[in-house]
């Protein structure tokens, strides 16, 4: 019934599109197709050497390693004197089984509405979160695949209850929904930027005493507020944002949560080489109206250093990230999660739509911390006894991730 009901609602807007296509400056669809065969594996170790080595490791066919796998649908209309108005429905798609890359929401990539002009643009809908950006386009690896750097790789995933992944959850990451944005217009000297704020769509009671019990308290959860600005000339390209999300609250506690991203980064292409770099800091912020001895308050740091060298048709990426967690607050006396990764690839472009790729990753934790070599749908290996509740008690901890992808990539 659900495949059927896709279907439907796909055929719905390509009929809509293609009805309104004489009315419209332009329509088009689009999609990117990406597949590879991957390797996962993953060792936990004992420090103390009294408990053997455990090893995890996945054969997979894997999907958007190289570009996210979508299709969707955009246009724009003229409307004279400047002004244009825009739509874009874009969806994400496992294609490695056809199934779409969210069970709720089937346009969830992007799905806005636009009014732009000479005063810039204004969009209305769900897209990417001005933080995210500096994540994606300056980490070589474009923060897909094995190669993904590692801030990208904590802050992407969920992971299972305790784990780091868990606890720094928050789906305004990438993407943010009920979004209203704002970007500068072409045309000032290099300079762009973009404003976001995002509603929680939560209700708000007053007086607060009225007030629901859980799940219903959570007046605040969900929202997003970031911005971004950046230079951009010739072989330069800098930018620098800061956005903070809210991602948990409860009345009756007295407590607001938030998740607060700030990043800077840059690329400067010399033409044989480009050189890519970017330094984040993100804390995760519990806000009490009575504070508690321990806050549960996380800072991380972390950056990536990176580069691409063309190679005839072909391009060879490689990139070094590394991140430190103080988790001092959640578990009392707990030294600094560490990790080091170091990811290798190469493109090969059989033409401006299809390429071949291999990249290698390797992934080495420290303290506790344990990111994975893929994140899932992709991978799904993990590490013995990941909790950070376990940090103190001796045993197996994470060790190291390695990933491999062999892959095609068709756009259309």
């Amino acid at each position: 019934m659900m495949k059927r009901k896709t279907l439907a609602c796909v055929a719905a807007v390509a009929c809509l599109a293609a009805g309104t296509a004489s009315a419209q400056s332009t329509v088009r669809l689009f999609g990117v197709m990406d597949a590879a065969v991957s390797y996962y594996q993953t060792s936990s170790k004992d420090p103390s050497g009294v408990q053997p080595s455990v090893r995890q490791s996945q054969w997979a066919l894997s999907t958007g390693n190289l570009m996210g796998s979508r299709f969707g649908f955009s246009g724009t209309e003229d409307l004279g004197g400047g002004l244009a108005a825009g739509f874009w429905l874009e969806a994400g798609i496992a294609n490695d089984t056809g199934a779409t890359l969210s069970p709720v929401a089937m346009f969830n990539r992007r799905s806005t509405v636009s009014l732009s002009g000479r005063f810039g643009e204004l969009r209305l809908g769900r897209d990417y979160t001005p933080t995210f950006w500096n994540d994606t386009i300056f980490d070589p690896f474009g923060t897909v695949g094995v190669g993904a750097s590692a801030i990208s790789m904590l802050l992407g995933g969920s992971g299972s209850a305790g784990t780091i992944n868990a606890l720094l959850a928050n789906p305004n990451y990438v993407r943010a929904g009920n979004a209203v944005s704002y970007f500068l217009p072409a045309g000032l000297g290099g300079f762009y930027g973009q404003v976001m704020y995002a509603f929680g769509e939560n209700a708000k009671y007053d007086p607060g005493t009225s007030t629901p019990a859980t799940p219903l308290n959570t007046a605040r959860t969900g929202r997003y507020a970031g911005g971004r600005v950046g230079y951009a000339n010739g072989a330069v390209d800098v930018a620098a944002a800061y956005g903070s999300s809210t991602v948990g609250d409860n009345y009756y506690q007295g407590l607001t949560r938030y998740l607060n991203t700030g990043n800077v980064a840059g690329s400067y292409d010399f033409g044989p080489v480009k050189l890519f770099g970017e330094y984040s800091d993100v804390q995760l912020k519990n806000d009490y109206v009575n504070a508690p001895a321990v806050s549960g308050d996380v800072k991380i740091k972390g950056y990536v250093l990176g580069a691409s060298v063309p190679v005839g048709v072909g391009l060879i990426r490689a990139a070094y990230s590394h991140l430190q967690a103080d988790i001092d607050q959640v578990v009392a006396g707990a030294p600094e999660l560490k990790a080091d990764k170091f990811a290798l690839g190469y493109v090969h472009n059989l033409s401006k739509r299809t390429a071949l790729y291999a990249t290698a990753a390797y992934t080495k934790n420290k303290n506790g911390a344990a990111l994975p070599p893929a994140l899932p749908p992709n991978g799904s290996v993990g590490y013995t006894n990941p909790t950070l509740a376990n940090l103190g008690q001796g045993g197996l901890r994470a060790d190291t991730g390695t990933g491999y992808d062999f892959g095609i990539r068709h756009s259309f």
